[in-house]
């Protein structure tokens, strides 16, 4: 398999059990290996006492993210340490896009930058997470690309 197909099998793995993105109705728009990008529409439900986006529904959202890339090359891993800047709030409505890129691998770790931008391209929030393989697979049966 390329690369490319090895990211978009994972994804599809992953995606049978991710109740939590399928949820919050958040889609996978994107994934390659090393990247992802996932969208959700601000919903009712989701905003805070404020009338502004959740800030734990935009982490969720980056998180998936960053969950999607990390895996991409059938390295089966789990967030090690996370840390989100909020710019400025998401609104009812927004139709946001988490774009996770990673920017360091070394060993069983990596780091991976994700922003989250409003529908028009506005940059509403920034994630950046560390990742550790669990020195298996995603994918049954096939060895992780180390």
């Amino acid at each position: 398999m390329s690369p490319e197909e090895t990211a978009k099998a994972c994804a599809e793995h992953l995606w049978q059990s991710d109740a939590t993105s399928q949820g919050l109705g958040i889609t996978l728009d994107h994934v390659g290996p090393g990247t992802a990008s996932l969208t959700m529409a601000v919903t009712p439900e989701m905003l805070n006492a404020q009338g502004t986006a959740h800030g734990g529904y935009l982490f969720t959202l980056a998180d998936s993210a960053f969950a999607y890339a990390c895996q991409s090359r059938n390295e089966a891993s789990v967030a090690h340490h996370c840390a989100v800047t909020f710019i400025v709030p998401g609104a009812l409505g927004d139709r946001l896009t988490a774009t996770a890129r990673e920017v360091s691998r070394h060993g069983r770790s990596s780091i991976f930058d994700v922003q989250i931008c409003r529908q028009g391209g506005a940059v509403i929030a920034e994630f950046r997470g560390h990742s550790r393989s669990l020195g298996r697979s995603v994918l049954t049966g096939t060895a992780g690309s180390g």
